[in-house]
């Protein structure tokens, strides 16, 4: 399950995000919006992590781990207000 989940994570492209929920889905787990955050913990460093965000938009880490995750969607051109990411924008799925 958790490799499926990276799989998707590794097709989305730059400058786009997904959410956790709809990485889920499309690896199969409708419900599995948990488990990509597990999924994600083990991370390569060429897996674009830093675009999956929460329901809503949301940038959902805290910390310096957020602020990382805002400054990596920032230099490929998604803008971020508020920890918001506009989903019509720059979402797929």
């Amino acid at each position: 399950m958790f490799e499926e989940m990276r799989r998707r994570v590794r097709r989305i492209p730059r400058g786009r995000v997904m959410t956790y929920g709809q990485v889920a889905e499309q690896a199969g787990y409708p419900r599995g919006a948990r488990q990509v955050a597990w999924a994600l913990r083990a991370f390569d460093a060429a897996l674009p992590w830093h675009r999956v965000i929460g329901q809503g938009g949301k940038v959902l880490l805290r910390g310096a781990n957020g602020v990382e995750q805002i400054l990596r969607l920032e230099a490929e051109g998604v803008e971020v207000r508020g920890h918001r990411v506009d989903l019509k924008r720059f979402g797929i799925g």
